[in-house]
């Protein structure tokens, strides 16, 4: 008797570990066909390192995903986490719909895929496009120079490059002929004295996170035409953090025009930079402390999104395959007894034949019966249930067969649903707990863990 139970749980445990993986096998796929989890990385770094994006909210996906999110639904959640044109808009979805929806088939969050290396001298810190610290530089060049921000993007770049007060050029010959030397400092000093603080427009140097992915690209690879960086050591991220500090003048000069950008990562960088009483190498442990908390904190929210994705694959695992864990645990019981049965008969003799015959089909031999029975455990038959099944013949190979109709009358049939309740609760525990328990109950664990080598 007791080995009967021990052989239910075993089948419960191995039916629940199999479709376990097959729903993270499902959900891992969706993830990366659609890079999701790269893009939700990504989503962060742009938010917390170049700031909020502008809240234009006016794309058709996002219409069209605000529509479906109303209906049926009375409260209102905002796809984004702030809505206000001032301080614009999260690019780190706040919803379910947002993860799988606005996330992956929207404004792709990730820096362009680049084939080469890291440069031996990054680009200047600049504003993101389509960032509010963007739109904050462009108003102010034009609160600055209104005829220049009139006139064309070449007009624009001759009528600006105007030495600053204080620098010298070379009054022999104008502008329009001037050498290499001198066009770099005429058009890029007098950005970089602005009214935003050191801080060039977008397409004059790489926000922040484009000068982070430079540090990273070295381990890159492309999925169309961006970056599948998904996971960043923090130590890794410290130091390229240093490495961007050191370029741009020093940890404080990089704070100064964070701070002008409106980047929410100046703040805690500050908090780091007093903490280390300005010591570069404690500054260095600060930053690699600060974001592994952050991850941690983003991977807590990411698998809150998840988890509901996850009870959806659940549910159409367990109503596609019929598991009704109730059934299969009476079936599993019922299996064991007829085995027990057929040793009777192989102990006793014909006479046990008998109470053999009421499983079999009328006319069978019973000889045939037994062997088709024992030949299909209760395991297998759990997967007889889909609409679709195959079964496999000696003579003319897999044979395919349609079970629309049973299946849809097991699915509505009110019987069987406390058992589909009970298999997506189980499933939702995940394939790494049932494992782990089948590990104990078999004993795997003990025989690993006693084996020395040899």
């Amino acid at each position: 008797m007791i080995s009967y139970y021990a052989d239910l749980a075993i089948g419960l445990i191995l039916a629940f570990l199999l479709l376990s993986l097959l729903v993270s096998g499902i959900n891992e796929g969706i993830v990366k066909l659609l890079g999701i989890r790269s893009k939700f990385l990504w989503a962060y770094l742009r938010d917390t390192l170049d700031g909020a994006e502008t809240a234009d909210g006016t794309s058709r996906l996002d219409r069209i995903l605000d529509a479906l999110k109303r209906l049926g639904r009375k409260a209102r959640t905002p796809l984004t986490q702030a809505a206000s044109p001032e301080e614009g808009r999260s690019r780190l979805p706040a919803s379910v719909l947002g993860v799988f929806a606005r996330l992956p088939f929207g404004r792709d969050p990730r820096p362009a895929f680049s084939r080469q290396p890291p440069p031996a001298q990054s680009p200047p810190l600049a504003a993101a496009a389509d960032s509010v610290a963007a739109d904050s530089v462009a108003a102010e060049s034009v609160a600055a120079d209104p005829v220049a921000a009139g006139s064309g993007a070449a007009e624009q770049a001759t009528a600006s490059a105007e030495v600053p007060a204080g620098a010298s050029a070379d009054p022999a010959h104008p502008a329009g002929q001037a050498d290499p030397e001198e066009i770099a400092v005429l058009t890029v000093e007098p950005a970089a004295v602005g009214a935003a603080g050191g801080v060039l427009p977008p397409d004059q140097g790489k926000s922040m996170a484009e000068l982070l992915h430079e540090r990273l690209q070295e381990i890159d690879h492309a999925k169309r035409g961006r970056t599948s960086i998904a996971d960043i050591p923090p130590a890794r991220f410290a130091v390229a953090v240093m490495e961007i500090a050191i370029e741009h003048g020093g940890v404080e000069a990089l704070m100064r025009d964070l701070d002008a950008l409106k980047s929410p990562f100046s703040q805690p960088l500050k908090a780091v930079w007093d903490r280390a009483s300005h010591d570069l190498e404690a500054f260095g442990r600060g930053v690699e402390d600060w974001f592994d908390g952050e991850m941690e904190r983003l991977s807590l929210l990411y698998r809150r999104y998840v988890r509901w994705v996850l009870v959806g694959l659940g549910l159409i695992v367990t109503l596609a395959f019929g598991m009704d864990s109730l059934e299969y645990g009476k079936t599993l019981l019922r299996d064991n007894a007829y085995r027990g049965a057929v040793t009777a008969f192989g102990q006793s003799g014909p006479q046990a034949l008998e109470p053999l015959r009421e499983q079999c089909e009328p006319g069978q031999d019973p000889y045939v019966c037994v062997t088709d029975v024992l030949s299909t455990p209760a395991f297998v038959k759990i997967f007889t249930h889909a609409p679709v099944s195959v079964t496999m013949d000696a003579a003319e190979g897999p044979a395919w067969a349609w079970h629309g109709g049973d299946w849809w009358q097991r699915l509505t049939s009110p019987g069987h649903w406390p058992g589909f309740l009970i298999t997506l609760i189980a499933l939702l525990f995940g394939a790494p707990f049932w494992w782990d328990i089948l590990r104990r109950l078999s004993g795997l664990r003990a025989r690993t863990s006693g084996s020395t080598p040899s």
